[in-house]
């Protein structure tokens, strides 16, 4: 009977180890895509130091789990207690800092409000100037997600922004293009820079990319749910297998 329940467990750990290995694959997709996508994404993640170095984090962290999900599987199949020990070792780890992460992301919440992103921009948003990483960043996101400014383009009325350029009332980089011209040049920049609504985007940067990310939101967190309890079932397994092992 003990025999036949540890066998039980062996074939279960190799089944999660399995699933852990596949979302390891999956992130591991994830982080090449953001670095590589071609629609304009690899822009924002370049200007961004914070984006940039977690496309890395995600790349490391499914190479991570990649690895571990080998290394449960070999260790259940050939029944190695070094190596269901040093999987669960660092399984753990991997569990304790992604819930770490998912508190920190909970604490730190309210950074991610549409107030605290206005107050940035009106503060350190310079326009042209994109040797500066906040500006270019802003830039790259008012172009790839057609928007302009936080809320809308009201957002830059007493911004620096306006400081630095008083006859501008929005950047060009809220200015409609052409999609059917080569290269998308401007409708019409004089008219956009001088604030006519038909020849800018009036749409906000908050909502656009809420919209636009509104779906992989609910799946990344429906994904993350599921990963930290396979982690845990497979934690579990791996510890009583470890003890079963004569």
């Amino acid at each position: 009977m003990e025999g036949d329940c540890l066998s039980c467990i062996k074939y279960l750990m190799f089944i999660f180890n399995f699933f852990i290995f596949l979302g390891g694959a999956c992130l591991l997709g994830v982080g090449i895509w953001v670095l590589v996508d071609p629609a304009g994404f690899q822009e924002i993640v370049a200007a961004n130091p914070l984006l940039f170095t977690g496309a890395y984090i995600i790349l490391a962290m499914g190479a991570m789990l990649f690895l571990l999900g080998f290394l449960g599987c070999c260790g259940a199949i050939r029944e190695n207690k070094c190596l269901l020990l040093f999987f669960f070792m660092l399984i753990l780890i991997i569990f304790l800092a992604e819930l770490a992460a998912a508190i920190l992301a909970f604490i730190f919440r309210e950074h991610l409000t549409r107030e605290y992103f206005t107050k940035e921009l009106k503060e350190h948003y310079q326009g042209y100037n994109n040797t500066d990483v906040f500006t270019a960043t802003w830039n790259a996101f008012m172009n790839t997600f057609d928007c302009c400014g936080v809320n809308s383009p009201d957002d830059f009325e007493g911004s620096r922004f306006r400081l630095l350029y008083p006859d501008d009332l929005v950047p060009e980089a809220c200015c409609k293009r052409d999609i059917h011209t080569r290269g998308g040049a401007f409708i019409s920049k004089e008219e956009c820079l001088m604030g006519n609504m038909l020849f800018r985007n009036n749409k906000g940067c908050y909502s656009a990319v809420v919209d636009y990310f509104e779906m992989y939101i609910y799946i990344s967190g429906a994904l993350a749910i599921v990963v930290l309890t396979i982690e845990l079932f497979a934690m579990v397994f791996a510890m009583c297998l470890f003890r079963g092992i004569q």
